[in-house]
């Protein structure tokens, strides 16, 4: 017999707002609304298979491979990449475990968009205009 512990809800909360950051602040900045509205179709950073079970250390899992590729994603575009592919990698297949697709490289952060204005982007306040 072995003991499991489940994720907390707010563990799976946290999961899904660092997806959201991705779709909200990091995509936007990188890629055109055609193109991230075919991410949210392919399925990139959802949840595909039944290998996540929903434990407490693949929570952990899954929140330290968000935190840590949206971190190498800011810290690479200024600095050399090549030394992040290694991290980078490594965080796309813990991913890839727990049934989460993330078929990027880091090659496709090395180039923001020019003040590109996306659907995608959260408002800068609530006021409606």
């Amino acid at each position: 017999m072995k003991t499991v512990y489940v994720a907390t809800e707010e563990q799976k909360q946290y999961i899904q707002s660092l997806i959201e950051q991705f779709y909200t602040c990091i995509f936007p900045k990188y890629f055109t609304d055609h193109e991230i509205e075919t991410f949210q179709s392919l399925g990139i950073l959802q949840f595909q298979s039944s290998t996540y079970d929903g434990t407490l250390k693949e929570a952990f899992e899954i929140i330290s491979a968000l935190q840590s590729l949206q971190a190498i994603i800011e810290f690479a575009s200024f600095h050399r990449v090549s030394y992040y592919n290694h991290l980078f990698q490594r965080n796309v297949e813990q991913l890839a475990r727990h049934g989460i697709s993330f078929p990027l490289t880091p090659e496709h952060f090395l180039h923001e968009k020019d003040h590109y204005v996306s659907i995608y982007m959260k408002p800068a306040h609530s006021w409606v205009m």
